[in-house]
């Protein structure tokens, strides 16, 4: 494989471009869809029979079972439960409510890395995508050629997902001059908005869940709150196994089974996530055959490299105080710069200051006052009372951030236990690779000048220099990172001490490793994984975009398919 230096500047160049979001106005107890085959697992009979099952009801699993059920049978099964009437999650302005919530019943799930940066998971009918922070953006098309796609129908499953989900917000004064400080520091030419949209509703948040709109409802069969345990095959004389059903619990506990019907092309398919997908591969005996064995897992089929080349971007961020306000605002401008580092930038209270649960809060577990292995729940709770007793005034100002994309170092994951409840655990190697550390170091570099330039100069003070701004104390408000004491920090240690996650881990079910292009797991029949945990890169400046396109191609690959078996019986 290619470094990514390399590649970075075959596919992406320097560019700003402008992000549409994902927000709009279906997520909210008066908006509730009421969808008439979306039902709680426990109504479930002990055993049914689907023409396909689908595993995960997440950002892939629901526009894949809504198509899908435009000419068959389909059973989706999510482990969590509805995000309508739910504003944690409707409201982006709650945007960190969801991911701070460590209940059993939240529609996130936190894990910590073997790194020790603290991330989430989704548990919710819509997956990652209700707790996202507004982003969207297609992937490039050399991305898109590169996976083996077909241009026109990933472009026209783009379109469908953007029917719903997707609008260009207005360019304010923060985010304005993040773009014009982008220009003079060199990451041209500005591209403005690139992708085709249509208007939303601004302040609301679009999830996968408002894809099944588009679904057939007597084709369709969603279960909530059904926590699926393992695949079940087909061995006994037969030269590959046959998945031919899942067994899965309802919230009472109580155990169901489902089939597939009979018929050459009916299959279950995998869309439980980074973690999720290569977990249940495990659970149901395909994976490394010594660490199935370990856990007293009957092995079905060998396959080593279930789990591996697993990949988080890292994310560092530089919070600027501003001596004017600043308007809240998301993410809408993105620096893509040749040296394979995404600049980006946040503003606003909602999204800076730790005492409404922003995306850089320490209440949602990202905290940069410590090391990763440091960011114990006490150290989380001592920057939380911190910064509860400053002036709001401290918060006035905004982020900007740099993040690393397809990165070079990567991780594995394995299991902890054989409960698929519980977190697997995941190493993700942050800057393990030389290259990635580079590229933060780059990053940081590009947001001084962003900092330093003319247009960004009415929202900083003007004797306040980038190493002022890394080398603040643990009393400031943000940029909470180690004393280093009587030493200046550099930008390479910055970039380790500060790493957080920005949400787009990848991997452990890669095509060519796992699955093959047509998402068809290795050595099995009737089985495929259709998710992130596929990709080797990360798409676009957020994957959730073309996260839901997959689902949509591959469901209008999987029926083009059916119909020809069909007309050849």
């Amino acid at each position: 494989m290619m470094g990514f230096g390399r590649w970075a500047k075959s596919v992406l160049g320097a560019a700003i471009s402008g992000l549409l979001l994902l927000q709009c106005s279906l997520c909210s107890a008066q908006h509730d869809p009421n969808y008439t085959f979306m039902r709680n697992a426990t109504s479930a009979p002990a055993t049914s029979y689907y023409d396909y099952i689908i595993v995960g009801g997440g950002t892939s699993g629901c526009p894949l079972a809504a198509t899908l059920s435009q000419n068959a049978k389909v059973l989706l099964l999510e482990r969590g439960g509805s995000p309508y009437g739910n504003d944690n999650i409707t409201y982006l302005s709650a945007f960190g409510q969801a991911l701070s919530d460590l209940s059993p019943t939240s529609p996130s799930q936190r894990f910590i890395s073997e790194d020790g940066v603290i991330s989430a998971r989704g548990r919710v009918l819509g997956g990652g995508s209700c707790l996202n922070a507004g982003f969207y953006s297609r992937a490039a098309t050399s991305y898109v050629a590169g996976a083996g796609w077909d241009g026109r129908l990933a472009n026209q499953s783009y379109e469908w997902v953007e029917r719903v989900v997707a609008f260009q917000p207005p360019m304010l004064g923060w985010q304005s001059a993040v773009r014009d400080g982008l220009v003079e520091a060199g990451v041209v030419p500005d591209n403005g908005f690139t992708y085709d949209h249509l208007p939303g509703t601004k302040g609301r948040r679009h999830t996968a869940a408002d894809l099944l709109r588009y679904a057939r409802p007597s084709g369709l069969t969603v279960l909530l709150h059904a926590t699926v345990h393992k695949v079940l095959f087909r061995i006994k004389g037969r030269s590959r196994p046959l998945a031919h059903g899942v067994t899965f619990r309802d919230a009472s506990g109580v155990k169901h089974k489902a089939y597939l019907r009979n018929g050459r092309k009916n299959e279950v398919i995998i869309s439980a996530g980074a973690l999720g997908s290569p977990q249940l591969l495990m659970l149901s005996g395909l994976g490394p055959a010594s660490h199935l064995k370990a856990h007293n897992i009957t092995l079905v089929l060998d396959l080593p490299l279930v789990g591996q080349g697993m990949s988080d971007n890292p994310m560092n961020a530089v919070f600027i105080p501003s001596p004017v306000p600043v308007e809240v605002s998301l993410i809408q401008v993105v620096g893509i710069t040749s040296f394979g580092s995404y600049i980006e930038a946040a503003s606003g209270e909602n999204f800076s200051g730790p005492r409404d649960f922003g995306m850089f809060s320490p209440k949602i577990g990202q905290l940069s006052t410590v090391p990763p292995k440091q960011r114990t729940q006490e150290a989380i709770n001592k920057a939380i009372e911190t910064m509860s007793t400053l002036d709001q005034a401290a918060f006035n100002g905004g982020f900007i951030l740099e993040k690393v994309m397809g990165p070079v170092s990567t991780g594995h994951l394995e299991l902890l236990t054989r409960n698929p409840k519980d977190n697997p655990s995941v190493t993700f190697n942050y800057f393990q690779e030389p290259e990635d550390l580079q590229r933060c170091v780059e990053g940081i570099r590009t947001i001084e000048r962003i900092i330093e330039s003319d247009s960004f100069s009415k929202f900083r003070y003007d004797d306040m220099s980038l190493q002022t701004l890394l080398n603040l104390t643990y009393n400031s408000p943000v940029n909470l990172l180690p004393k280093h004491v009587n030493a200046s920090l550099s930008l390479e240690q910055f970039c380790k001490d500060t790493v957080m996650t920005i949400w787009h881990y990848h991997g452990g079910c890669q095509v060519g490793r796992v699955v093959d292009r047509d998402y068809k797991v290795l050595g099995v029949d009737a089985l495929r994984v259709i998710d992130g945990s596929t990709f080797n890169y990360s798409p676009g400046t957020n994957p959730q975009a073309t996260v839901m396109m997959l689902g949509r191609y591959m469901g209008v690959q999987i029926l083009s398919e059916r119909l020809a078996s069909e007309e050849t019986k």
